[in-house]
């Protein structure tokens, strides 16, 4: 955990910010600017900045399969996803995270 970043003290639960899902590897949470109608971000446990810095090959398929099955638990059938890596790409929060945008199908 990283003492100043914003997504470590969501994680923390310092702002009561409610998941709509998670385990033990990651939080999902809807995005405080959303670009879609469902706009959620997938995010690690653990402090990794960006996927530059991302090393654990089982972490990496554990956030791909937390898409998959948010997906899943919202109805969204069709789904952007996107990962911003630096400054440069638009990386606003330096902790790894995936964007999943799309309208919701079902419930």
């Amino acid at each position: 955990m990283s003492n100043d970043c914003i997504f470590c003290k969501i994680i923390n639960g310092d702002f009561g910010t409610e998941f709509v899902y998670e385990n033990e590897h990651l939080v999902v949470f809807k995005d405080i600017n959303p670009k879609a109608p469902v706009h959620l971000l997938v995010v690690p446990r653990v402090h990794v900045a960006s996927l530059n810095e991302l090393e654990d090959k089982n972490l990496m398929g554990e956030l791909l399969m937390g898409v998959k099955e948010v997906a899943k638990r919202t109805g969204l059938k069709s789904y952007r996803t996107q990962i911003n890596t630096g400054k440069e790409a638009g990386q606003e929060v330096f902790h790894l995270h995936i964007h999943v945008m799309g309208k919701q199908t079902s419930v």
